[in-house]
């Protein structure tokens, strides 16, 4: 069921790799994510109505039961034999729907996985193509990105140094005050 909506977004991020304007990448992969939440309400929906079948089977097995138990209480050979059949029928159901049930409860479960990865996909595609632009701006004005800021980086080194420097004194401050030096 999901597979349109995947290769929608596969096409959609190999647009988003070439040249194609980002907000119709943007706008396709929205659509994908909306399609996708309609297609959840609709497997939610499959699981209530498989649920409301399931009680309903159990229940008309449970009759078929009693009413296989009553016959034999009054040595009624003929109703506890018609009884049999239905009870089998029934309960062959039941283990049909719970199977059905689990199953539609995991495919549910794969299709709101699903969804979180597309509608994580599309807030870092959103948010890489603004922030791509806004780099690109930057940068245009003489800017430089951090992560490509060699001077940066040697700051941030020679901080991370300061900072083990200290907390290596202070253990040994503290080392010192315990041995009562």
């Amino acid at each position: 069921m999901f597979e349109r909506l995947k290769d929608a977004i596969n096409a959609a991020l190999d647009a988003a790799t070439g040249p194609p304007d980002g907000r119709e990448v943007l706008s396709r992969m929205r659509d994908a994510v909306i399609e996708t939440r309609a297609a959840l309400e609709g497997m939610k929906q499959g699981v209530a109505k498989t649920e409301q079948r399931l009680i309903l089977e159990r229940r008309q097995l449970e009759d078929a039961e009693r009413r296989g138990r009553m016959a034999a209480g009054i040595d009624d050979q003929e109703t506890v034999e018609v009884a049999e059949v239905f009870t089998g029928k029934h309960r062959e159901r039941v283990e049909v729907l719970e199977d059905k049930l689990e199953a539609q409860r995991a495919e549910l479960a794969l299709a709101e996985r699903e969804l979180e990865e597309m509608k994580g996909q599309l807030k870092r595609t959103a948010g890489s193509s603004h922030a791509e632009t806004a780099w690109r701006e930057i940068e245009a004005a003489g800017g430089v990105r951090p992560e490509t800021d060699v001077g940066d980086e040697l700051l941030r080194s020679q901080l991370d140094h300061a900072a083990r420097e200290a907390e290596a004194e202070a253990r040994l401050d503290a080392l010192k005050k315990k041995m009562g030096k």
